[in-house]
């Protein structure tokens, strides 16, 4: 099964380009706005959700010469000649773009589907995009290959489930099915979801491009986009991050560890945030009765990336590294925050402790509810593990408590808490 998905995966990238799954979002999107800005990562696979488009829809590159040239020279004159399906590449490259959109979106007001917009490694790119674009503008999270896109299934993932809203307890156990088998699981987790170490499928191909991954985000993108920042601490710090990554974090102490002041420290983090390298859950504290720990959590949205920080040779290494766990649970956070999030779904994602040391790994709301997650690498879950699962779901009256593991099978652990394994994402 998985050198077929592998086949078919060279295949589209070979060919016709990948059929991502956020095609129908996007296509949903240009039904309703007049411009959809498309952000990710560098290399996440935004250039070729763009092939997806059909022949009527002409793409300028701002990284080209001459699309950059015949962009930017006068962007209102520019886009006064070019009214309609125009997509540009990498715009936050110039910035001046986006209130020359604004004029030409207008002068037009209830036309739809005009423009497209795309857009990496940049703070500023979503500041850019919602003071000038406010209300014109569908915005479209792109990440890179989810576990769900790598291994489609016909029958309803876990995160289908959650969205009906009149799906029972029971249904959690007897309507989802594994799309792959732990060793596809496991191979997927330790490599990420980059596409193109997915294609060329080389181990040494994938550590030198990770490297070559890293060595531009730092001096090309962020360095590009804040001059005055100090690139070498701050490759020390994104390195960093992979051992940060599934905890609770106290910048003071990570400040002290670089060297440097605390405000420079958030600005580290705010950079790495806004240029969608690592994801920061804030903590859950509406029950003012416990004593919740404050502090956010973070997590390297990649978990490849996260494992190349780290120097993890292979799935053997990382089974057996100190922070197997940490980068497991950072790892189905994210690839749950990916399926909701190439759906279109509005939500909202914490993290919750108390200071006795109870606690829930993700705690998600959204129009289908209150739901808390607990997250485990093992196959065998304990169930005086999950108090702190347990007490928030009857605390907080969730819809659902979901114990994700590596176990067989599905199975009812109380009467709204249920075991399901990661494999059925």
């Amino acid at each position: 099964m998985a050198d077929k998905n592998l086949a078919k995966l060279k295949n589209l990238f070979n060919n016709t380009g990948m059929k991502r799954a956020y095609e129908t979002l996007l296509q949903e999107y240009l039904t309703q706005f007049p411009c959809v800005a498309v952000i990710g990562a560098r290399q996440c696979g935004k250039t070729t959700l763009l092939k997806s488009l059909d022949a009527t829809w002409r793409v300028f590159d701002l990284e080209r010469g001459g699309d950059f040239q015949a962009v930017t020279d006068d962007p209102d004159l520019f886009l006064s000649l070019h009214t309609e399906k125009i997509a540009i590449d990498e715009a936050q490259i110039h910035p001046a773009l986006f209130p020359a959109l604004r004029v030409a979106i207008d002068n037009e007001r209830q036309k739809v589907g005009r423009f497209i917009v795309t857009g990496s490694s940049s703070p500023e790119l979503t500041r850019s995009i919602t003071e000038s674009l406010a209300g014109r503008v569908g915005i479209i999270e792109m990440s890179p290959l989810s576990w769900s896109e790598i291994y489609p299934s016909e029958n309803p993932g876990l995160v289908d489930l959650l969205l009906d809203r009149n799906n029972r307890v029971e249904d959690l156990l007897t309507k989802g099915a594994a799309r792959a088998d732990l060793k596809a699981l496991t191979n997927y987790w330790f490599k990420g979801g980059y596409p193109e170490p997915w294609v060329k499928n080389k181990s040494r191909f994938r550590e030198l491009w990770l490297d070559q991954y890293v060595k531009a985000y730092v001096l090309r993108d962020v360095g590009r986009l804040f001059p005055g920042l100090n690139q070498d601490k701050f490759r020390v710090f994104a390195r960093m991050l992979g051992g940060l990554s599934g905890q609770t974090v106290n910048q003071a102490e990570v400040a002290r560890a670089l060297g440097v002041s605390p405000p420079t420290v958030r600005d580290y983090f705010e950079i790495a945030q806004g240029s969608f390298l690592w994801r920061q859950l804030p903590a859950f504290i509406r029950n003012v009765t416990k004593r919740a720990v404050k502090h956010p959590k973070g997590y390297l949205r990649d978990s490849g990336l996260g494992h190349h920080a780290l120097r993890i040779p292979d799935v053997t290494a990382l089974l057996s590294h100190p922070q197997a766990g940490t980068s497991w649970e950072g790892f189905v956070v994210e690839e749950i925050c990916r399926q909701l999030e190439h759906r279109g779904i509005d939500y909202d994602a914490y993290h919750y402790r108390v200071s006795g040391g109870a606690e829930v790994d993700l705690v998600l709301e959204a129009a289908f509810g209150l739901v808390a997650i607990e997250i485990k690498l093992g196959q065998r879950v304990r169930l005086q593990s999950l108090r702190g699962l347990r007490d928030f779901v009857k605390d907080h009256d969730c819809r659902f408590g979901l114990v994700l593991s590596n176990e067989d099978q599905p199975r009812l652990i109380d009467d709204k808490v249920v075991g399901v394994p990661v494999r059925f994402l």
